[in-house]
């Protein structure tokens, strides 16, 4: 039996991508907060990056499990640490079991609405890793699962739908779309060699980068939806400027004839996007709280 090495499991689950989900919940748990009236309540708010924390884990250990024949075929993922040997298929599906357990018991402690609905983010964040076997579409599966943190971080402060968190979640969707097309024309050869679905599979570089930067612009689209709806302050709009700014940026560093600079794309770039929007949202909320 392997020891456990707990940096093997930061490592399995890329911890350190918690950067495009994690600023995207704090903002969903603030517009909730905000709507809600009530006084901020830390407990609820340690439950709710405990959802995170445990849905993500359970999603990217499912996607290493789901994928260990493929990353052992490929090149650039087969020193992952389950073709590498270093965490055993089981081990990983225990560590997936507990993970989607620990994401329901926040989710029961948080209110009725997130934990009937635990079962839905759950399908969605795991199903995900199958659906690059049959449909170029996968990019958006897997910002749908991904946009999921800002209107379950909302669900869990006011026990109830509403549009701006949705519009955040729209943000998300396109956001992580479009970079996720980025991040795979690394493996636009493979996919295609071995039958598996993506956008750069079946278009070449030039056309993956103008679709990438189409989706783009819907994200930038409903940012600027949500400012107005939102009724946001002069804090935001410079976030979102910003943001969009890195937005442009990563398309500006990677082309079709230099695929690089791909991996600062995908993670620096947009990692940054993330939570410097959440941090201007933050300031912006402060001045409406206490002007």
């Amino acid at each position: 039996m392997r020891p456990l090495n707990f940096k093997n499991y930061l490592s399995l689950v890329k911890f350190s991508h918690t950067v495009f989900a994690l600023p995207f919940a704090l903002i969903g748990f603030f517009i909730g907060w905000e709507h809600s009236q009530e006084s901020f309540n830390p407990v609820l708010l340690l439950l709710v990056l405990g959802c995170m924390l445990f849905a993500r884990s359970a999603a990217m250990g499912f996607n290493r499990w789901a994928d260990r024949e493929i990353d052992r075929k490929n090149p650039r993922t087969a020193e992952r640490e389950i073709p590498a040997g270093k965490i055993s298929p089981g081990s990983a599906i225990i560590f997936v079991l507990i993970s989607c357990a620990g994401f329901i018991v926040c989710t029961w402690f948080i209110n009725p609405l997130c934990f009937f609905l635990s079962p839905v983010a759950l399908i969605i964040i795991l199903g995900y890793s199958y659906t690059k076997r049959f449909t170029a579409l996968s990019h958006f599966v897997l910002g749908l699962g991904l946009s999921i943190s800002p209107t379950g971080a909302y669900l869990a402060v006011a026990g109830h739908f509403s549009v701006l968190p949705l519009l955040y979640s729209g943000l998300v969707l396109f956001w992580v779309a479009g970079f996720d097309i980025l991040y795979s024309l690394q493996d636009k050869d493979f996919d295609r060699n071995e039958g598996l679905k993506s956008i750069p599979a079946y278009l070449n570089v030039k056309n993956s980068l103008i679709l990438s930067s189409i989706i783009h612009a819907f994200s930038l689209g409903f940012l600027l939806f949500a400012g107005l709806y939102g009724h946001q302050g002069w804090f935001f709009w410079t976030g979102a400027v910003i943001f969009s700014v890195l937005l442009v940026y990563q398309h500006l560093i990677v082309s079709p004839r230099n695929l690089t600079r791909i991996n600062m794309a995908f993670a620096v770039t947009n990692g940054f996007a993330g939570v410097l929007l959440a941090v201007f949202y933050g300031l912006d909320l402060v001045v409406k709280l206490y002007s």
